[in-house]
């Protein structure tokens, strides 16, 4: 492949290179809906109005762990906004992390923060077709690990007051 495209059309990656992802940690995840389109809700005086695709992010978001039992995963604080997602997200130490000296990096991803995202944006996605065929998420994601307890502290107020700093958000479009 890198001999026929000469690179060209690589994209890097934005995660850290240092990081194993199935490693036990706090992450604070970031989900853009394609195109910066407003289909999760609306923000009203301060307050996010989920519409029913809003709602299934939500409520497949809470499903995280029910679903993925064995990574011992944990949810905190998470905000769904017009045209993304916000949230705090604790992979637990679990089987798959305590055997991961001896896997190779050449394996699939799997059991890590990706194949988590990649699953929650494919149910998400599958279930908002039906009411809106044209619904898309941005093909990637934003995350970045949270290293100590100050961080995860001013991570948990960004996320609760987003609704609130809506049109200061970097997000932020009008569209409603």
């Amino acid at each position: 492949m890198d001999k026929l495209f000469k690179n060209r059309f690589r994209i890097p990656s934005a995660r850290q290179k240092e990081w194993d992802y199935s490693s036990a940690g706090a992450y604070f995840i970031t989900i853009c809906v394609g195109g910066g389109i407003h289909s999760l809700g609306k923000v009203d005086n301060g307050v996010m109005r989920m519409s029913e695709v809003g709602k299934i992010v939500a409520e497949e978001w809470e499903n995280t762990p029910i679903t993925r039992p064995d990574m011992n995963i944990t949810l905190d604080e998470f905000c769904v906004m017009p045209n993304h997602f916000h949230a705090i997200l604790i992979i637990g130490t679990n089987e798959y992390n305590q055997l991961n000296n001896s896997k190779s990096q050449f394996e699939p991803q799997r059991k890590n923060l990706a194949s988590i995202i990649r699953g929650f944006k494919a149910k998400v996605t599958s279930r908002a077709k039906k009411l809106h065929p044209s619904f898309a998420w941005q093909p990637r994601y934003y995350d970045r690990i949270i290293k100590d307890s100050n961080e995860y502290k001013n991570v948990r107020a960004y996320i609760y007051d987003n609704p609130s700093t809506w049109e200061k958000d970097k997000y932020y479009t009008i569209m409603e």
